[in-house]
């Protein structure tokens, strides 16, 4: 994609974000995205008719809902000659779609593209293991009462214990480990303290209160009417997060460990769309783009230190594009964990690693604090998996125009070993 024109990112909005099995609960994937997707396109000026193609991230696959990107548009009454598809990177689901807007866009396939991701963890289902589905289905096709007795005497207690859907889904199958062991993986090779995480962790809340509070947030948000009333906001911000009340919260996933429900992000509901076109293509909408998707790159790593995903994707992007850190004028890395992040910023500044993991001679650069996640993130406002990518697109092309700046790094780390990078742009060059 880094030697293709690149795409104006026409407007975008989201969903609330809130944490799962709370003011979203009863709100299913696909109605996220239609609510997301429709407030896009409003904000862009054109109408459904106008719209060519569609890409959806998702991780969860809701069972009702197999292609979630077609379901959505026919939904948000797109033509039904319109196609659509889902995409999965598991965490970067989200800037995946964006990649294939961007393809669909410069292979003549599409004049207009709507990209996104949904998610709703709270719907993530509970599943049975491969013996009680064998006693389940004994049991729907047994056609006498006897049969249906003998089969019903077959069964045991542990055949009625569900297999959480979503503990499975964020274990990783090749490592064995879950995303949270990952991060204290990390932890203990970066030398990252508890104290270390909970600041960041605080740091994240106070940021994002104060976008809160400003309205920035606002900004992106379209309300979502559920359970009686308007959800008009990101509901996992905690209003004056302080280091004692972070000191409180045990190891989640390691009792020796340091990672803790509150330096982690939390399971999360939310939608974002965005309305890619031809940056030639611009000056039938309403108002200026804004901005462009200029270069990406993904990269492999580890499953086991999958959170070190933003270094190594964010150096092959370096090196595609002849940028440096210097270059950016705000940075977004996802929290995944506060312990993933500070190994990143520790990554991103060292020789040695640079050496030993990237095959460079030297660091690929200090990330200014300053310029880090300036509205906070996850581990503030949430991480609905097939939806941040999205999301870190479009609050930091709203965050670089609402600064006067220009050039942008949004990167993620993604469950299984892997980290996407892509460098958005104000102004075209």
């Amino acid at each position: 994609m880094n030697n293709s024109q690149p795409i104006a990112v026409v407007s975008g909005a989201r969903t609330p974000f809130a944490k799962a099995f709370t003011d979203l609960r009863d709100v299913s994937a696909v109605e996220l995205g239609r609510i997301a997707l429709l407030d896009a396109l409003r904000r862009s000026g054109l109408n459904a008719n106008d719209i060519d193609e569609v890409v959806m991230g998702n991780v969860a696959g809701p069972p009702d809902a197999a292609n979630v990107a077609r379901v959505i548009a026919l939904k948000a009454d797109l033509p039904i000659d319109r196609i659509a598809h889902t995409v999965n990177r598991n965490c970067a689901s989200g800037m995946e779609s964006i990649l294939g807007g961007w393809q669909a866009i410069n292979q003549g396939r599409a004049k207009v593209a709507i990209v996104g991701g949904t998610e709703s963890m709270s719907n993530i289902p509970m599943l049975v293991g491969p013996e009680a589905t064998r006693r389940w289905l004994a049991l729907a096709r047994s056609k006498t009462m006897m049969q249906k007795l003998k089969t019903l005497a077959s069964f045991r207690p542990r055949h009625f214990k569900p297999v959480i859907g979503i503990e499975l889904g964020l274990t990783d199958p090749v490592s064995g480990l879950n995303m949270g062991q990952t991060a204290e993986v990390l932890a203990d090779e970066f030398a990252i303290t508890r104290e270390q995480q909970d600041r960041f962790a605080m740091e994240s809340h106070h940021k994002a209160e104060a976008a809160q509070t400003e309205c920035f947030l606002s900004g992106e948000i379209v309300n979502v009417d559920a359970r009686g009333g308007k959800v008009e906001k990101d509901n996992g911000i905690r209003y004056g997060q302080s280091m004692e009340a972070l000191a409180k919260l045990r190891p989640i996933f390691d009792s020796d460990g340091t990672v803790t429900a509150g330096n982690s992000c939390p399971l999360t509901d939310g939608a974002a769309a965005l309305v890619l076109a031809s940056p030639d293509d611009v000056g039938r909408f309403n108002s200026p783009p804004l901005g462009y998707i200029t270069a990406s790159a993904i990269a492999g790593c580890a499953p086991s230190r999958m959170g070190l995903g933003p270094v190594y994707a964010t150096a092959k992007l370096l090196k595609q594009t002849g940028l440096s850190i210097s270059d950016f004028d705000l940075i977004e890395i996802n929290e995944a964990f506060a312990a993933q992040v500070i190994a990143c910023e520790k990554a991103f500044a060292s020789n040695e690693f640079a050496e030993k993991e990237l095959g460079m001679s030297s660091a690929v650069g200090e990330i200014p604090p300053d310029r880090l996640n300036v509205h906070g993130g996850a581990i503030a406002l949430g991480h609905p998996v097939g939806t941040t990518g999205t999301r870190l697109v479009l609050t930091l092309l709203r965050a670089l125009k609402a600064a006067g700046k220009r050039r942008g790094l949004a990167t993620l780390c993604v469950g299984g070993g892997q980290g996407f990078a892509m460098v958005v742009e104000t102004e075209k060059e």
